[in-house]
């Protein structure tokens, strides 16, 4: 059933037309990604949906009585109360109905067995018990303690809000919104201020929600393991998908490729015309006069394609100017605290020419201050700190505190580079899109994400062959961060990358190197392999220790036997989620002509359309609840 449906919306803020003709619709329980490049619209987008501005033209359908989650609407905290209360109070009504419950009981039992006053009080308390198991009243309690521990609020949660920092309000704010359970969920980037394991229970209570979600993340790994479509809004109007962020990769590549060569055959076509019209009139004879005009007037009639385009996308390659030794960094009892506030200590790292690894770790354990401890930028509490030979180190800063606010964006590159023609810094400035009068912009009014293409440019043009980056995918746009990954990919130095992109650490890393108070954990391959192995670690073992040989024989054919079992419903389910795939394609290119108003003009056949996209989305429900009970 469709929740939400957007029919050609357009915005504008002054001459600037952020949205176009925007037009989608989302269903009920569907959980759908919202792309597009820094600045395209997606949050004046969403905030349309949510009410909080209006769309100069066009139509925003909800369903009746649809009740909505956005996380702009929840944070008002009066900095009194504390942040168990902010999360109890989603269930105010659920404990005010607890208490009427108990109140009937104690009348009940004391009512002295009159059987008409028993009746209405029972009356009543089944009614109470009824709608109480259905707003699932006996989990509230549980559920607020695995918010608390999921989003990392449990150990301050008798602290009072106005004691948070604004990345701990962020995330009370929507962990209440979570709690009070709307129909439909609007996420504004949801994992910003969230540590891995945070994002990663996020993923987990998102692919359960029983609504349905509209999210807006630069998170690829995220958007892969929640959501099942994709719409990406591009030079105003909006394409969807169906699959998640990697399968929407896929898909416009193909879409944009099909496009391009119908329009370029249709453009030869045109010429092809126009040249037989060009030779008729130049015969100038009556005949073929007409024959000229008669083809002028059915090429007139033909459906102009447009050319397909893409936003621009930044393009760029690191090199070296030289090779480093073997041994690239070497520390040894590496300490560094805050007062009492230790962020770790003996710490030993050992880096080697070609290494690519990624440092993660909990939020507040040091990673970013031991990247400025081996840049210098800081100084160690204790402990050694060996660089190798020949090393050129290249320091990308999260923050981009190097760059000088007051200079213009050419200046800013220039002076760092004063031996290159200013044609040479224009043009490494270009490959970031920086053009024309672009490059006289102070970095003062730069967003975040162009200040992030000034340091790269820059990190770019010193050619060096360590890099030590610090969250470099922040601030920049999916495409980017696409092309940064291939940069790295080609780059034949080392890498030490801070990050808690886990789709960027899954594109570059060959090593995850985990950092902790007491030193450091390696583990060899990308974010995946890493996360198996601590998964594997997790679960319990010793179950086997102390069986006999005949009952290990027993266990090992009842292990034989699940195997195959396990093999026929992986089967089982891949052919399931093909027939689904193919399904919601079909009901999604129904559900595309049922929101055309041209159909309607044909009541026949769009109660035929009807009729035939209602037993899609019965047949795809059939098939869902099958893959639920084998999964």
């Amino acid at each position: 059933m469709i929740i939400l449906a957007l029919q050609e919306v357009k915005k504008s803020f002054g001459t600037h037309e952020v949205l176009r003709r925007v037009s989608f619709t989302l269903q009920e329980q569907e959980k759908m990604g919202l792309v597009g490049v820094n600045g395209c619209g997606k949050s004046t987008l969403m905030k349309i949906i949510a009410g909080e501005e209006t769309a100069d033209e066009g139509t925003v359908s909800l369903q009746k009585g649809l009740q909505i989650g956005y996380l702009a609407q929840q944070g008002k905290l009066t900095g009194r109360e504390t942040v168990l209360q902010v999360l109890e109070e989603v269930f105010a009504p659920l404990v005010r109905m607890e208490g009427e419950m108990r109140a009937l009981e104690e009348e009940m039992a004391g009512c002295g067995g009159d059987p008409d006053l028993l009746r209405r009080l029972g009356g009543r308390y089944d009614a109470l018990t009824t709608e109480f198991e259905r707003r699932r009243g006996y989990e509230w309690k549980s559920r607020v303690t695995g918010v608390l521990k999921g989003l990392k609020l449990w150990d301050m949660r008798d602290m009072e809000t106005a004691l948070l920092s604004g990345g701990e309000r962020t995330r009370l704010c929507l962990g209440k919104m979570l709690l009070s359970d709307p129909d439909l969920l609007l996420l504004d980037e949801p994992t910003n201020h969230l540590d891995l394991k945070s994002i990663a229970w996020l993923e987990e209570y998102l692919q359960s929600y029983r609504g349905a979600v509209l999210v807006i993340s630069h998170d690829r790994y995220f958007l892969d393991h929640v959501c099942g479509r994709m719409a990406e809004l591009i030079l105003g109007t909006v394409e969807t998908y169906q699959g998640n962020y990697t399968q929407y990769l896929e898909k416009r590549a193909e879409v944009y490729e099909t496009r391009m060569k119908a329009w370029q055959l249709q453009q030869k076509e045109i010429a092809r015309q126009e040249a037989v019209i060009a030779m008729y009139r130049r015969f100038n004879r009556e005949k073929s006069i007409r024959l000229a005009e008669s083809r002028e007037k059915r090429l007139q009639k033909i459906e102009r394609l447009e050319k397909p385009q893409e936003e621009s996308t930044v393009r760029f390659r690191f090199e070296t100017r030289r090779r480093t030794g073997e041994d690239v960094l070497q520390t040894e009892g590496l300490r560094k605290a805050y007062g009492d506030r230790i962020l770790f200590r003996d710490l030993m790292l050992h880096l080697r020419a070609g290494d690519r690894v990624a440092l993660i770790g909990d939020n507040g354990t040091g990673k970013s201050t031991l990247l400025k401890c081996l840049t210098g930028e800081e100084k160690p509490d204790g402990g050694m700190i060996r660089w190798g030979t020949g090393v050129d180190i290249g320091y990308y800063d999260q923050h981009q505190a190097g760059l000088h606010e007051q200079k213009t964006v050419l200046d800013e590159v220039w002076d760092r580079f004063p031996r290159l023609e200013q044609d040479q810094v224009r043009g490494a400035l270009g490959l970031f899109l920086f053009t024309g009068d672009d490059v006289f912009a102070p970095v003062s009014t730069l967003s975040g994400g162009e200040k992030g293409r000034v340091a790269l440019t820059e990190l770019m043009l010193r050619k060096d062959n360590v890099l030590l980056l610090d969250e470099p995918t922040n601030h920049l746009d999916m495409d980017s961060r696409e092309v940064l990954e291939e940069a790295l990919a080609d780059f034949p130095g080392t890498i030490l990358a801070v990050s808690h992109d886990r789709y960027f650490i899954n594109r570059f890393a060959e090593k995850v190197f985990v950092l902790e108070k007491e030193g450091i954990r390696e583990y060899l391959g990308n974010y995946d392999s890493y996360y198996e192995k601590v998964r594997r670690d997790a679960e319990p073992d010793g179950e086997t220790a102390g069986m006999t040989r005949t009952a290990l024989d027993k266990e090992k054919k009842k292990s034989r036997e699940e195997q195959q079992r396990i093999r026929e419903q992986k089967e089982r389910v891949k052919t399931l989620e093909e027939q689904i795939a193919r399904n919601e394609a079909d009901a999604d290119r129904l559900e595309n002509m049922l929101a055309d108003p041209e159909t309607w003009k044909q009541p026949e056949k769009a109660a035929e359309m009807t009729r035939q996209y209602n037993a899609l989305k019965a047949e795809i429900e059939r098939l869902y609840e099958e893959y639920a009970a084998i999964e």
